[in-house]
């Protein structure tokens, strides 16, 4: 197999070939690292590349395997870590002249699981400033360009993740996801992303937004994205919001099918505005899952509204993390994240609480319908992949901060803590992918990923690649 095509093999394939012998992991890292090398700067998926680390990681896998040492679940396997998460030993900025020399000391759980299953770390993939906002910039690490066409953006927060892994420079990529940042990428980039039940991944420090961050992996296939959380999950006493369940056997289990599961699809969660040409898309791919066995019946869900909620939450949360930067940093900070930090410390702590409370409460409407489907269908976003630099689609509603109207269908699940993911349903006809969303109930990360391989081996997409090369 020639360098290229080691960088567009999947995870679960690889992983064999290193075990047979027939694959080292140091021949694996190069080729991927060439690409990263060759592609990144026109990309900028990555702000930190650990080349080094990665080779030296490579030679011990290599040695390991040639010495008949035990091996990990991801032995010689290339991956990467968000911007916005810790590291031991290497720069972590989140995407923020405010940390632009951080080098911290400490894994959280899951990176130090990755590293400990015998992952080869690539570095760091680039994230808005603290990911605040759902497309590719940072006023540190420049703009992340989307490989299916440049001029478009990946979507945020883990902008890089979804850019890096649509370009093959790697198969495992970390991200995560406060208000759909793994599945917003994801759907922009033509890729799987999965955001788990909330604490199914335990991380540190434990994220300060109320019980809405969630971190996932973001692959080109759904059993990379299996094998990749089987690895990260589980509980830990770092963080005492983990799930106390152990994971499910996710890799074992995938191919089981989803016949007879009763699964609802909406166009639009009930009004929420979708463009045309990605709502037809989404639709047709819908109806895949009546040929996989389910029964899909079309709904009008019916939940309580939650754009003004998610609006004073996040801009209270922006400000509760980072409004203490503005007197020293706000010239070098993102203009929209000052405006959103403003808007949040107008608001009163009793408003606060009152909103909160309606978070809270947001699950009462969400739970009828999982208590008759197992499944919710939508689209993922409302719009394909706009071009660089603006915050908003040019025909939709500008604000300066608010780029969540057109990321509606994701956040919902965020109140929630469920299970979500999003597979590449199409193209556009000006070439852009489109994602659908696949919601579970509440803990069924499995059931999710078993409908999304049904989807995939229904209807497989890895073989389309962006054109680089």
């Amino acid at each position: 197999m020639d360098a290229a095509e080691l960088c567009w093999t999947p995870a679960t394939e690889l992983v064999g070939l290193i075990r047979a012998r027939k694959l080292s992991p140091v021949e694996l890292t190069q080729a991927v690292l060439a690409r990263l090398a060759r592609l990144n700067p026109a990309l900028n998926a990555f702000c930190t590349v650990t080349a080094d680390l990665a080779l030296a990681e490579a030679r011990d896998a290599e040695l390991a395997v040639m010495q008949g040492a035990p091996l990990g679940p991801l032995h010689g396997l290339p991956y990467s870590i968000k911007d916005l998460n810790l590291t031991k030993g290497i720069r972590t900025m989140s995407g923020s002249h405010i940390f632009a020399t951080r080098v911290p000391d400490v894994d959280p759980p899951f990176v130090r699981r990755l590293r400990e299953a015998g992952g080869i770390m690539l570095g760091k993939t680039t994230s808005p400033e603290f990911g605040w906002k759902g497309i590719g910039d940072s006023p540190l690490t420049g703009i992340t360009r989307n490989p299916w066409n440049p001029a478009t953006t990946t979507g945020g927060s883990s902008a890089g993740a979804g850019a890096a892994a649509a370009a093959g420079l790697g198969p495992l990529h970390q991200g995560s996801d406060g208000a759909g940042s793994i599945r917003i990428p994801s759907g922009f980039c033509g890729i799987y992303g999965l955001k788990p039940s909330f604490g199914r991944v335990p991380t540190w420090p434990v994220s300060n937004t109320d019980y809405s961050s969630h971190v996932g992996p973001m692959t080109r296939t759904v059993a990379d994205a299996a094998l990749m959380l089987s690895v990260m999950a589980g509980p830990d006493e770092w963080d005492r919001t983990s799930l106390e369940a152990p994971p499910e056997d996710y890799v074992g289990r995938l191919d089981a099918g989803i016949e007879g599961l009763r699964v609802a699809w909406s166009p639009d969660l009930g009004g929420l505005r979708v463009d045309p040409e990605v709502a037809a898309l989404a639709r047709e791919a819908a109806r895949a899952f009546e040929g996989l066995g389910c029964a899909v019946e079309e709904v009008q869900p019916g939940f309580a509204d939650s754009q003004e909620l998610i609006r004073l939450l996040w801009s209270t949360h922006e400000a509760g993390n980072y409004a203490q930067y503005l007197p020293a940093w706000r010239a070098r900070m993102d203009p929209g994240l000052v405006a959103c930090i403003e808007d949040g410390l107008r608001v009163g702590v009793v408003e606060y609480i009152e909103a909160r409370g309606r978070k809270l409460a947001y699950w009462d409407s969400v739970r009828p319908l999982f208590e008759r489907y197992d499944l919710l269908l939508t689209p993922t976003l409302s719009v394909a992949a706009f071009p660089v630099g603006r915050l908003n689609p040019e025909h939709w509603p500008q604000h300066v901060w608010d780029w969540l109207p057109w990321a509606s269908f994701s956040y919902p699940f965020n109140f929630t803590g469920q299970p979500a993911a999003t597979v590449p349903a199409g193209f556009t006809p000006a070439g852009l992918p489109v994602g659908l969303q696949i919601v579970g109930r509440r803990f069924a990360d499995l059931t999710v990923l078993q409908a999304s391989a049904a989807f995939e081996k229904a209807r497989p997409w890895a073989a389309r690649r962006p054109k680089l090369d």
